[in-house]
């Protein structure tokens, strides 16, 4: 097996310590350092002061659940994340990875698996960063190193608040996010703002890129709860 090609650590969130040690071992046959947290609390004070590399995150923890920190988490980073859950229901993996999880593994689990997904998902976010500057769809671009945005090779004029809208869509084609999602956009410090503040803001944007709601090419309306980004080209 090639090694793990990762500098910072992989953060082990799980309170079965047999569990996180037996996940650390294999990591660390592998070359990459780890550090294991035991509880939901102690791993979202962890995250906000530290930087990891990657996170394993178990979704039943004591005091704060994996749900809640893998929301956490994206709010503050686009960390790598691989959600463990001992739930088979459908439901259940498809709100991890509405919330940002880039995989899951469902327990009891074989840990060469596990391993192989951590470097699987590597493979993917690395070829994701190296062009993480440009955000492209059809004849639309967002270059987030000059936070410049061009329509068929037009600049497009956007406020701030649009600006991280059109980013955090266009990061995520297909995912939905919830309105509430979206307000932590540009609402970071918890102001008190009603959700339907973002249908303002997408009805604006929609108008600039010229962009339909009844048939629209780069942002969709996902009923009753929010939006998402378009992902296949038209055409």
């Amino acid at each position: 097996m090639s090694p793990v090609s990762l500098q910072l650590p992989i953060m082990i969130i799980e309170d079965d310590r047999n569990t996180a040690a037996l996940i650390a071992t294999y990591l660390e046959r592998e070359g990459v350092s780890t550090q294991t947290v035991h509880d939901g609390a102690e791993a979202l004070a962890r995250v906000r002061q530290q930087s990891p590399g990657f996170v394993i995150l178990d979704v039943m923890l004591p005091q704060i659940d994996g749900w809640e920190i893998c929301r956490e988490l994206r709010k503050l980073s686009d960390v790598p994340i691989l959600m463990l859950t001992a739930r088979e229901e459908e439901i259940d993996r498809v709100l991890g990875l509405s919330l940002g999880a880039d995989d899951y593994v469902v327990k009891p689990f074989s840990p060469r698996e596990l391993v192989e997904r951590v470097k699987a998902i590597l493979r993917r976010t690395n070829r994701h960063a190296q062009a993480s500057n440009l955000l492209t769809h059809g004849e639309l671009a967002l270059d987030t190193e000059k936070r410049r945005v061009t329509l068929a090779g037009q600049s497009v004029d956007l406020t701030g608040v649009e600006y991280k809208l059109l980013q955090a869509l266009m990061r995520a084609p297909g995912r939905a996010f919830s309105r509430d999602e979206l307000l932590d956009q540009f609402y970071e410090h918890g102001e008190s703002v009603i959700d339907r503040v973002v249908d303002v803001h997408i009805g604006h944007l929609r108008q600039k890129l010229g962009d339909d709601p009844a048939a629209p090419r780069f942002i969709e309306t996902v009923r009753g709860f929010g939006y998402r980004f378009a992902d296949k080209v038209d055409g």
